[in-house]
């Protein structure tokens, strides 16, 4: 299993709040699919502090969020000067962490191996987890309108393609 999903979605919630001027805590939000162009915000369950992010921005703003977010190791690289971010993704493995330790029954986006969920068949994408001592104890199916379920699969297919190209090296 991997992190990215959980790295983005901190990401996302802490850029949302800062454009909104709240608090991280309020802020429910949560990204799948793959890191970085294949990441598949969901805004239609997107919320601060109970109320629907799409009531509150619009859609240039909530693109330009998205587009931060898929960027936002690359700003975090550039404002160091040298090394890596490596806050945002320990902080994600402390979360995850947490999950496994049953501290916490929270639903994270993990890049998990996928046998059916979604439509995808055999291969690691970011959907939504519960984890627990074994690792991932169940994908979550959240009702994805047709646009998400597109973007979800098609980045399925992208890591599939990236793992077929490694396999020819």
């Amino acid at each position: 299993m991997g992190m990215a999903g959980v790295l983005d979605s901190a990401r996302l919630r802490y850029f949302i709040a800062e454009e909104l001027g709240v608090s991280p805590l309020g802020v429910e939000a949560m990204t799948l699919g793959s890191h970085g162009d294949s990441m598949v915000p969901l805004p239609r369950r997107a919320t601060v502090d109970g109320k629907p992010l799409a009531d509150l921005v619009d859609d240039g703003t909530l693109e330009r969020l998205y587009a931060r977010t898929r960027d936002g190791g690359a700003e975090i690289v550039a404002l160091l000067k040298k090394g890596s971010a490596y806050y945002a993704p320990s902080a994600s493995v402390a979360k995850m962490v947490e999950a496994i330790g049953g501290r916490t029954d929270d639903v994270l986006p993990v890049c998990a191996w996928c046998t059916g969920r979604y439509g995808i068949d055999d291969v690691y994408v970011g959907v939504p987890v519960r984890l627990g001592a074994g690792g991932v104890a169940e994908i979550v199916e959240l009702d994805l309108n047709d646009d998400e379920l597109t973007q979800l699969r098609d980045a399925a297919e992208g890591i599939r393609a990236k793992c077929a190209d490694l396999a020819k090296l």
